[in-house]
């Protein structure tokens, strides 16, 4: 499944201008006919030329052990277990209460309009997914698997073909209001809450202080009560090994060393309409997430997370409808940023339901840091718009 990898090869052209390099980085197989911009401080380009070091990556288990004689730098699928009450979240890595992290969470379709905000939820999702729709806007899908108590969760959105696959690689129960005319048939694929089926008036209930369409929301005791009533599992199927890989306890998931390294101190994904992007603040160690002019509010404070991906995918339009159909399968390039750096990557689908894997240059298997999560999906025709900025050159 992981074969057919197509390494990025990576030009750089550099000025100096006072003590910042400014380098354009050119992943081919991406977007043959642009370039992402990219500014970095000039000891970044002295490591970006440096030997490969070993560094924490994946390979194979029997590698490891005959290598090392040693566990790898991240969790393996087979050392998921109970402890004291508590086991490892296949949305961050982290340690959290067995009943929360056994169960399968809700993956909730949001608004991103600025009618809609803000975003109700939004601070308890591990893993969020960014792609565009029609007319330039974005929308969310939250995974949320800490969503107990939760009295409002939204404002709740319409389905599209591509988030039903992002739904499922994670074992999700996916969360909607409605969907467009092409994603109809794709929901009979994932376990799915949707607004306008019979089970709308249980799941979803309407505000006053919002209007419509923006005004739709569910709870978490709508969610738990609809997963119920149709019948659904909340466990996650046997089969299920997790998404990603996550450094273990006490090990940093470092990129200093990593082949085409750069510092990522502000990131911006090149959305038209809300010009979103993440500005590294080494005093907590997170990307803090700006959009619309300024700091992305949830409802529960500052959107803030350890991981960003950025990963570019070829679009094209639904017959002579405004319909985006981004193709989630086709591997492409794309970036992987966490603790203030950034390398380039590829990514491969598992298969039409499987989990999508991203891999550095040499192939081997990005390993996250503990932590949230946030997946910008972004169509290859709009790779220059990408521009990742050295720490010198934040705001």
């Amino acid at each position: 499944m992981r074969n057919g990898f197509r390494r990025m090869a990576i030009s750089w052209t550099a000025g100096l201008t006072m003590s910042v390099l400014a380098m354009a980085v050119m992943l081919t197989g991406c977007a043959k006919e642009a370039s992402v911009e990219v500014t970095t401080a000039l000891e970044t380009s002295a490591a970006a030329e440096a030997t490969e070091p070993d560094i924490i990556i994946r390979s194979d288990p029997e590698t490891t052990k005959e290598d090392t004689g040693s566990l790898p730098d991240y969790y393996l699928p087979e050392e998921r277990t109970e402890e004291g009450g508590m086991i490892r979240s296949y949305l961050t890595g982290q340690m959290v209460e067995a009943a929360r992290g056994n169960r399968r969470p809700a993956a909730v379709m949001m608004s991103n309009d600025k009618e809609a905000r803000p975003q109700y939820g939004m601070n308890r999702a591990g893993v969020v997914y960014e792609a565009p729709v029609e007319g330039g806007m974005n929308r969310y899908m939250a995974l949320i698997e800490d969503y107990d108590g939760l009295e409002r969760i939204g404002s709740v959105r319409s389905c599209r073909t591509y988030y039903t696959y992002f739904a499922r690689e994670f074992d999700a129960i996916y969360v909607h209001y409605g969907q467009s005319t092409f994603a109809k048939p794709y929901l009979k694929n994932v376990d799915n809450i949707n607004g306008l089926d019979a089970i709308g008036g249980l799941a979803f209930y309407r505000t006053k202080d919002k209007k419509s369409p923006h005004n739709a929301y569910t709870s978490g005791d709508r969610i738990t009560a609809s997963i119920e009533k149709l019948g659904y599992t909340q466990s996650y199927d046997p089969s299920y090994q997790g998404h990603y890989l996550f450094a273990r306890d006490g090990r940093e998931a470092s990129l200093e060393q990593r082949p085409g390294v750069m510092d990522a101190g502000t990131v911006k994904t090149g959305y038209m309409m809300n010009q979103a992007y993440f500005v590294y603040d080494p005093s907590d160690g997170l990307y803090h997430r700006y959009q619309y002019g300024g700091i992305h509010q949830g409802d529960e404070g500052p959107v803030a997370v350890k991981n960003v991906i950025f990963q570019y995918c070829q679009t094209g339009h639904y017959a002579t409808t405004d319909y985006l159909d981004i193709n989630v399968h086709t591997t492409e390039c794309g970036y992987f940023m966490t603790d203030g750096k950034a390398i380039p990557i590829n990514w491969e689908k598992d298969g039409e339901f499987g989990a999508t894997r991203y891999y550095d240059t040499n192939h081997d298997e990005v390993v996250l840091n503990q932590g949230k999560t946030w997946v910008c999906i972004i169509p290859t025709r709009d790779f220059a718009k990408s521009e990742i900025m050295g720490n010198e050159d934040t705001q």
